[in-house]
């Protein structure tokens, strides 16, 4: 597996536990708790919370002496369309048949817009095929997936259309210049080596962490698997597999996390009633939970 980084794991934590439920900002704290149990440093966590304020995804708020975070509508905007996927029934299947061509063209000044457009292409299975043209399987839904940035993009910046095999021209060794698909198998079988084994779910002292860390290694699998149709793949194509170990593992850490999370929550709130304000809580940190320790 690729190594796990904090941006991955601080979007895996605000997408299962925060967009849907909303409870409310998020001290700073508690998401370094999370992050060191997965070996992430205090200053590393701060520094990319700080790049997602920048970036838009996070606000940063203050209550007392604690720093806290919470996801803005853009940020809301961004997980959701990403957990459509995460908890998808095939999250490797093409979205329909044929295939979806898109060029666009943004100024060389303008660095940061043209990374965030590639980086949504990249996660709905785009891959560049030449000269600024890009390719993905099926129909892809790209007017949901760019609305986050649509505001930023000036009109015309993206031209799409939706194609399909002409007979005489096969696609196949497009497909195969687009993208590695033996790295994409790599991919698929070091998740499957990691969470296959029973005692991954003890790899952090924390379920919330443990939780935090399976998601993150999902979506960095559904990057880069983008969803090819099965005529590319042999019968051994380890998707399917891959499906079922995160099922099975995230179903497992479900309870245990979500009690973590809950009490941090709860803790916090019981702490802002007694005192009148929303000073540094008691809450024990989730790398002590004694859920994980009695596994």
């Amino acid at each position: 597996m690729r190594s796990r980084q904090p941006k991955q794991l601080l979007l895996a934590f605000f997408g299962e536990h925060v967009v849907d439920d909303d409870p409310g900002p998020v001290r700073a704290s508690v998401l370094i708790g999370v992050l060191e149990g997965a070996g992430v440093a205090a200053p590393a966590t701060r520094a990319t919370l700080d790049r997602l304020v920048q970036t838009g995804i996070l606000a940063r708020s203050k209550s007392g002496r604690e720093i806290q975070f919470s996801l803005t509508e853009h940020g809301v905007a961004v997980l959701r369309e990403a957990t459509e996927r995460v908890r998808g029934p095939r999250p490797f299947d093409p979205q329909g048949t044929g295939w979806t061509l898109v060029t666009f063209t943004i100024p060389e000044g303008q660095r940061t817009l043209r990374h965030r457009l590639r980086s949504t292409l990249t996660w709905e299975g785009f891959a560049p095929l030449r000269d600024g043209l890009w390719l993905a399987p099926g129909e892809v839904d790209l007017a949901g997936s760019l609305e986050p940035l649509c505001q930023d993009l000036p009109p015309n910046t993206v031209i799409a259309f939706h194609a399909r095999e002409l007979a005489g021209f096969p696609i196949a060794e497009s497909v195969r210049a687009a993208w590695d698909i033996e790295a994409i198998r790599r991919e698929h079988l070091a998740f499957i080596e990691v969470w296959e084994d029973p005692e991954a779910a003890t790899q952090a002292p924390s379920a919330l962490t443990v939780r935090t860390m399976l998601v993150a290694d999902w979506l960095a699998l559904l990057r880069a698997d983008p969803r090819l149709p099965r005529e590319f793949m042999d019968a051994q194509w380890p998707a399917a597999r891959s499906t079922q170990v995160y099922r099975r593992m995230h179903e497992r850490l479900a309870d245990a996390s979500a009690a973590e999370f809950a009490a941090l929550v709860t803790t916090r709130a019981a702490t802002t009633r007694r005192s009148g304000s929303a000073g540094p809580p008691s809450a024990p940190s989730p790398t002590r939970s004694a859920a994980v320790r009695s596994r």
